[in-house]
């Protein structure tokens, strides 16, 4: 199953579009504050449907789930390619979100409920962080095959429908998974729907430890996935000037020049990723424990969104760069051991539900940042604040990366309020 497992994430990843996302709604004319609400809206919709889609997946199928989840992504991939307007990235931004809430906690539940009837579930960290490497090789691969398609067409709008292929292929993969990673495997009858929620939710509600987790979700990812695209700005304005244009080929215009660039920057970033999600439990062995792991990872966050900061309000194209593959690096070191953290404190048979829990409240505040981080960067562009747009990002970054650190320097840890009751 580790083979299904890793093709999984290499066929997930084939997102050719992703490196080139932001540049195609700017190319369309959008402001920063509408690719905000684009993001903030994706987000919202992936709230209403993640924790009753990740019940669905628990009660009436895991397999199921990930094929319905990928038929969306297919539609919106389509759609994407299509677009000319706001409105219909609206909509294409619906059917993303249909497959994130049915994707996003599913599958991670499919590998735990794999590792327990295998009786290695204590190598949760080290399993998922091989697996999630494998997702990371497929974004490496489909960096530079973006760039060859973007190179070839001069256009970022193809890149759109040629995702949609790998796509396919992961259906038929998940036709091989067996019916006991559903997630039933003793036989019993499921739980009704509405029971199971509730349950799911009493299981979060009630536990300090797990709420403090998502409440970290919420604060580390929300703010990464919120700025994580801006890179590509970056990367188009440093293809765009006038001595790396040169060299990279005076005839070439700015969109070939961008994807050779970002093709071979994401490649990197991509790779670097991969190497950190494989090795995240040496860091934890490391730091004598995953909670002692995520104290220091904070502490790093901090510094390279300090980084990001004055690089970007020096307007230090290298510098910011560099600071936004290190912030792509540390997550991939911090997501595999906040999964196990989190897996935990979970009940096996509400696995895709409570992991769907910590997913949507990362995307509340994604939901939120992302529209105000556009606003800010408008408002530095066209106001002049500072020598670049992007220092917000920064500033956000050291501001809650800095509370969260000061909590775990304060607070009881999180390993001691496991099981514990609510306060």
């Amino acid at each position: 199953m580790l083979l299904r497992f890793s093709l999984y994430g290499l066929l997930k990843n084939q997102r050719y579009f992703e490196p080139f996302l932001i540049l195609a709604y700017l190319e369309l004319g959008l402001s920063f504050f509408e690719i905000g609400l684009l993001i903030g809206f994706r987000e919202l919709a992936v709230n209403v449907m993640e924790i009753p889609s990740g019940a669905i997946a628990d009660v009436h199928g895991r397999r199921k789930a990930m094929i319905a989840s990928f038929v969306a992504y297919i539609v919106g991939f389509v759609v994407l390619g299509l677009a000319k307007d706001l409105g219909l990235l609206f909509v294409a931004m619906a059917f993303l979100a249909v497959g994130d809430a049915f994707r996003t906690g599913t599958h991670k539940a499919i590998i735990f409920t794999w590792l327990r009837l295998e009786g290695r579930i204590d190598e949760r960290t080290k399993i998922y962080g091989y697996t999630r490497s494998w997702s990371k090789i497929g974004s490496a691969i489909s960096a530079l095959v973006a760039a060859g398609i973007v190179l070839a067409t001069d256009s970022y709008t193809l890149v759109f429908f040629f995702a949609a292929l790998p796509y396919v292929l992961n259906i038929v993969n998940f036709l091989g998974y067996p019916s006991s990673l559903d997630g039933n495997s003793d036989g019993a009858a499921a739980a009704p729907f509405w029971a199971h929620l509730k349950a799911a939710f009493r299981n979060m509600l009630g536990h300090r430890g797990l709420r403090r987790l998502v409440a970290e979700s919420m604060g580390y990812e929300g703010v990464f996935h919120a700025a994580k695209d801006y890179l590509q700005p970056v990367l188009l304005a440093v293809a765009a000037s006038s001595a790396l244009a040169a060299s990279l080929g005076g005839d070439l215009s700015d969109v070939q020049r961008s994807a050779i660039l970002i093709g071979i920057a994401y490649f990197g970033l991509h790779l670097l990723s991969s190497v950190a999600s494989r090795q995240a439990h040496r860091v934890s062995d490391l730091a004598g424990g995953e909670e002692r792991a995520a104290r220091w990872l904070w502490a790093a966050s901090v510094a390279v969104f300090g980084v990001v900061f004055a690089s970007g309000w020096y307007d230090v194209s290298a510098l910011l760069i560099a600071a936004f593959v290190l912030m792509h690096v540390l997550q991939n070191l911090w997501r595999p051991a906040l999964i196990s953290r989190i897996d935990a404190f979970g009940e096996e048979a509400q696995g895709a539900t409570v992991l769907s829990i910590e997913s949507q409240g990362r995307r509340v505040a994604t939901m939120v940042l992302a529209p105000l981080l556009g606003v800010a960067m408008d408002a530095a562009q066209t106001e002049a604040i500072g020598d670049g747009p992007f220092w917000p990002i920064g500033l956000v970054g050291v501001v809650v990366g800095f509370l969260f650190l000061w909590a775990s320097l304060t607070k009881k840890p999180v390993s001691e309020l496991q099981r514990s009751p609510s306060a």
